[in-house]
């Protein structure tokens, strides 16, 4: 059973950064492909950003050149950096591992960005 837990959600103000984390249990980390998705109140789950088992990545139009996705294998967990967050960044942030083509799920981490 793959679970993932998100952590680093919390209050920023415009302009400020944070990092928020993903670790996952099981022995399926490495070969699978983990993305973020975010979902403000009201809206869709979007897609944010994306990296492949091999490293390639992915982002959405709206967090290009601000936020960045990484991955450490040995430790199981992948990361979001985001840095010059506005306020309509401010959403619930879902990590998701995709592996032989089944999705596992986050609980997700708030992010508030205020004005």
């Amino acid at each position: 059973q793959v679970q993932l837990v998100e952590s680093g959600g919390g209050l920023v103000q415009a302009g400020g950064s944070l990092r928020l984390s993903c670790a996952a249990s099981g022995s399926i980390f490495s070969i699978g492909t983990m993305s973020w998705y975010r979902q403000a109140r009201g809206k869709q789950r979007d897609l944010v950003a994306t990296i492949t088992s091999g490293g390639s990545t992915n982002y959405g139009d709206s967090v290009k050149g601000r936020f960045t996705i990484s991955r450490d294998n040995a430790k199981n967990t992948v990361y979001l950096q985001m840095n010059a967050l506005r306020p309509e960044d401010t959403a619930v942030y879902y990590c998701k591992l995709t592996a032989y083509l089944v999705p596992y799920w986050g609980q997700g981490t708030q992010v508030t960005v205020s004005s």
